[in-house]
């Protein structure tokens, strides 16, 4: 039988939220502490740049029980995902268990020898001598991987903006009219620094250049005219991959029909590099892209390309060296004229208030995370994560891993791994990082993209759930998962009530 606990979750985006559900519905104490005023994660509107969407269509990018409202377009809009977390909240009355507007300080150990944490809290607005402590048996982390901004800084900066430039972060950019008629410099690849290029240069930029370090695959949301959900999500694509732990018989498999994936992944990038026109942009990458899809794969801004071609974005590779007056200074040399710099350089994934000691204990010198099914630490009880295992369906991940937390807690999981053989997988899933797959070791090695059916299987094989797959075996070989599904899955799962 199960104990009700007193249960802290720490963050208030699609994360912290599946949390809350997942804590509160097995009949534990759940306290909600989010930093922000309002819910939403990177979602949250002072968070997000114009004209930001999803990378993953709303059939991937949402609860089990929930769909998000038909007149969404397929890849929402920063204020429909938003609204569709409210909405979510609201459905299930998650609201009441959060704390807004209070930031969790620091945490250690609790002093009276009982198990769980003794977090130190600030509400908004007060200061530290105002914090108060309070003791908790059981603390999930959902603060994602987008809890801190990296912002890299360069010399010749202070000059730069004293004379009238400017720099920022890519969530700072929320007001396009501050280009208008600017010199723009974006810097970095990914999704976001296409997208802030495109819209500047939509808003009356001057001139928007945008400077990216390597050329790197990317995906438009149709490859050759389909929906790449339908070409790359799914478990038939996925078991071309050399996965985590593969049993004897797919490394066979993998062997024998080793010419036909050669082809399958040559063909995808003839695909993609005539579609794209990535020669002429002198952008074709020079790694195989079944070596480099990950969570870092972009999704490409529709009319970027298109302004590369009519010449209303420049692209260059290389990074920024140095500023001086009313320009950007590149690694190649070049000179850039620049008003305005963005840094689209990402996200840290901070957790400042956990101690040293057990900082040391999650994360390894290569700064390779070490959890557990990506949700826990074995050397670091009562303690999980939520919304670490990013992925392409990064909310139905969620959903699955705090429905495995709950029970991994109370003791209640069908798979409930020993200490040894927790730390035994992780041993292994770091050596298949570092040796076998090494871009796995991006996102401090916790993206499982591409490999989302090997992650959920285990989840729900641990779990203990029934129904583990869809009846029909070509659909669940061939077709992209289906939330509705696992959440069908989960239902199969032994149920309990902690009191």
């Amino acid at each position: 039988m199960a104990q009700k606990k007193r249960v802290a979750v720490i963050g208030g985006g699609f994360s912290g939220i599946a949390a809350a559900k997942a804590f509160a519905e097995r009949g534990h104490d759940v306290h909600g502490l989010e930093r922000s005023r309002d819910f939403g994660g990177v979602w949250e509107p002072s968070r997000s740049y114009p004209d930001c969407r999803s990378q993953s269509a709303k059939d991937l990018y949402c609860f089990t029980d929930h769909s998000y409202p038909e007149k969404v377009p397929e890849w929402p809009a920063a204020p429909d995902v938003h609204a569709y977390i409210h909405s979510y909240a609201d459905k299930h009355d998650v609201a009441r268990l959060f704390r807004l507007g209070t930031k969790v300080e620091a945490m250690e150990r609790r002093a009276d020898g009982q198990p769980g944490w003794t977090l130190t809290l600030i509400k908004e607005g007060d200061d530290k001598e105002s914090a108060s402590k309070e003791d908790f048996d059981f603390v999930s982390v959902a603060t994602g991987q987008f809890s801190e901004k990296n912002v890299p800084t360069h010399p010749g900066e202070g000059d730069f903006t004293a004379q009238g430039g400017a720099t920022m972060h890519s969530s700072d950019y929320t007001d396009p009219s501050i280009i208008r008629g600017k010199r723009v410099v974006v810097l970095g690849g990914s999704k976001s620094a296409l997208d802030i290029a495109v819209n500047a240069a939509s808003n009356g930029a001057k001139s928007v250049t945008i400077v990216y370090r390597k050329n790197v695959w990317r995906l438009p949301y149709f490859i050759g005219g389909i929906n790449f959900k339908h070409l790359l999500y799914m478990r038939a694509q996925e078991e071309q991959f050399d996965g985590w732990l593969p049993s004897p018989v797919g490394r066979a498999l993998r062997l024998l029909l080793k010419p036909l994936i050669w082809f399958n992944f040559r063909g995808l990038e003839a695909v993609l590099t005539l579609q794209l026109g990535l020669k002429k942009h002198n952008m074709v990458p020079s790694e195989p892209i079944e070596d480099t899809v990950s969570c870092s794969i972009g999704v490409v801004t529709p009319g970027f390309f298109e302004a590369l071609d009519d010449g209303t974005i420049k692209a260059v590779q290389g990074s920024i060296e140095r500023y001086e007056e009313g320009a950007a200074v590149l690694s190649n040399g070049d000179t850039v004229p620049c008003d305005v710099a963005v840094m689209a350089t990402g996200w840290k994934q901070g957790i400042p208030f956990l101690p040293a000691e057990a900082q040391h204990k999650l994360v390894d010198d290569d700064g390779v995370h070490r959890l557990y099914r990506f949700a826990v630490n074995p050397d670091l009880p009562d303690l999980g994560f939520v919304g670490f295992n990013s992925s392409f369906c990064t909310v139905l991940s969620a959903e699955l891993v705090a429905n495995w937390l709950v029970r991994f807690a109370d003791g209640q999981l069908g798979n409930q791994a020993t200490t040894d053989e927790m730390n035994a997988n992780i041993d292994k899933m770091q050596q298949w990082r570092r040796e076998e797959r090494p871009v796995a070791k991006e996102y401090g090695g916790l993206c499982v993209a591409p490999f989302h059916f090997r992650h959920f299987d285990e989840l729900l094989k641990d779990i203990g759930a029934t129904k583990q797959h869809r009846a029909n075996p070509l659909v669940e070989l061939f077709v992209r998962p289906n939330t509705a599904a696992y959440g069908e899955f989960l239902a199969s799962a032994p149920q309990y009530r902690a009191v």
